[in-house]
Order: structure tokens, then sequence, then C-alpha cells
């Protein structure tokens, strides 16, 4: 088996989890916060929802500078309707599935580097970094169920019944 086809089959696995998590994202809450220091429901959302298209970014770039001269171009998506939400999330994951159709098992193996300001913070085998950008969205994850539970949402089962879904 190819290691594209194993990325592939967990990303679609975390993909349904996160999937069932964004549709119950409250719309009207996007600059709620349980804490000062905590991201903003809404950027966590969006960061939950197109995290899976960072794995287009690691199969077809060689690098990331967080911080690159001139400073970051980035901007978050945003979104007003949790329909926007769960959409921008199926094009990341769509992707995602591409990037990884089209990727070998030599070329997953060839290194990808994180840079912050030029200097190389983290430097890895391109499926070791696909394995920790889904970890990274699992911890994520996490923090949203967290922040739907505070606002009252029930949550979905995420990898087992949780104690508002007892549909098993």
């Amino acid at each position: 088996m190819k290691l594209a086809d194993l990325f592939t089959a967990h990303l679609e696995r975390e993909a349904a989890v996160s999937r069932r998590m964004l549709a119950r994202v409250p719309e009207g809450r996007q600059d709620w916060k349980p804490h000062e220091r905590s991201m903003a429901f809404g950027y966590l959302s969006m960061l939950v929802a197109t995290m899976p298209s960072w794995i287009a970014l690691t199969v077809a770039k060689d690098e990331l500078d967080l911080n690159p001269p001139g400073g970051s171009t980035y901007r978050p998506q945003s979104w007003t309707t949790n329909a926007e939400l769960v959409q921008a999330h199926e094009r990341s994951v769509a992707d995602g599935r591409e990037a990884l159709r089209q990727a070998s098992d030599e070329h997953l193996q060839k290194p990808w580097r994180l840079l912050v300001a030029g200097k190389v913070v983290s430097e890895n085998p391109r499926h070791v970094v696909l394995g920790d950008t889904l970890t990274h969205l699992a911890h994520h994850r996490g923090q949203l169920s967290v922040y739907l539970r505070l606002n009252g949402v029930a949550l979905p089962s995420i990898y087992g019944p949780s104690a508002d879904d007892k549909n098993f």
C-alpha cells in the first residue's frame, strides 16, 4: 500500500469527524472566546475547517515561512453562515485528497521545512509532517469541542459516543 493511500484514509476519517463538529458551530458567535488569550470561536472554527489544505501545501511546496520577509500575506477566510464554514471544509478536504492522489512514496519521503523569519525551526520528511498535521487537526478539533460545550452545543460522536450523542 502506498503512503498516500494510508494518509488519504486517515484524512477521510478525520474529515468526517470535523464535518460533524463544524456543522454544529453556532452562527453569530465568531468573536466569542473562553479566555482573553484564547482564539476567537470563528477563527478556531475556520482553522479546523481548512487544516486539511495544509496537506496540499506540504505536498506541493518544500517549505513554509510563517514570518517571511515583508510579513505574511495570509488572511484567514471569513464566514457568516454555518454552510460557508462547512463548504470551506469540503474544499480543504478535496485539496488535501487531490494532493495525496498525485503524491508518490518517493516524494513523501523528501524533506519539508518550517521556517520563521527565514530560520528553519523544523525539518522532516513530508510523511512525518503529514502525520503531524493530522494530529494537530485533532488537537484543534478538541479545542473546538470545548468551545461548543461551553456554548451549550450538543457534541457529536468523535472517536466514540459523546455524552450528548449516543446513537451508536
